[in-house]
């Protein structure tokens, strides 16, 4: 009995399992007829051992990147800085930069004007007293152009007759004496630039 068996495990019950598949293999076939394609893949299958379909590599599913439009009109934090102190426009832009602004740099108003014709900023931010164009004609120019015109701007000066002045300027939106209070001045523009980006809106 126990030879009977040993016969079967040995011979018999691989050439059973061996007779199986190929009557799977050609069932298959048979319903490939109608599908070459399913046809081939199927035979591939049905005459693969495990070891090596477990070897195939499976693709990922992969999804599409989801697509986000940006909101219309400004979508970025951009402030423009304008002072002609060259220590000033570097306290500045590492106070802004540190805090998530992107930071265009002008040495004076004429500068200035040249940089806002090439694009949008959020907020301008301007000294009072500088050559070629100080920042009362900035102002005017800036407040004068219906490109610019409500671009909010924040003055800052170093000297108390400019700070009186300043007082006769309209749409400002803040007057900070040098040396500026940090907080208070990060404070503000944050504040501008929610309200400019609400307006673009």
């Amino acid at each position: 009995m126990n030879s009977f068996l040993d016969l079967f495990q040995l011979y018999l019950l691989p050439f059973a399992i061996g007779l199986a598949m190929v009557g799977l293999y050609m069932l298959l076939r048979g319903l490939g007829k109608h599908d070459d394609t399913l046809g081939t893949a199927s035979a591939f299958v049905a005459t693969q051992p495990r070891a090596v379909l477990a070897a195939v590599p499976v693709a990922p599913t992969v999804q599409a990147p989801m697509v986000v439009p940006e909101p219309s009109g400004l979508a970025h934090k951009d402030l423009l800085v304008v002072d002609d102190s060259a220590v000033a426009r570097a306290k500045l832009r590492k106070l802004l930069e540190g805090a998530g602004y992107t930071v265009a740099l002008a040495n004076d108003g004429a500068q200035a004007l040249e940089v806002l014709a090439t694009g949008s900023f959020s907020v301008l931010i301007t000294d009072l007293e500088m050559p070629n164009m100080n920042g009362f004609e900035l102002i005017a120019a800036v407040q004068g152009n219906m490109d610019t015109e409500d671009m909010p701007i924040v003055a800052i000066t170093g000297h108390d007759e400019m700070q009186a002045r300043v007082h006769d300027c309209q749409g400002l939106y803040g007057i900070f004496k040098k040396p500026w209070n940090d907080r208070e001045l990060l404070k503000r523009v944050a504040t501008l630039v929610q309200m400019r980006q609400k307006t673009a809106a």
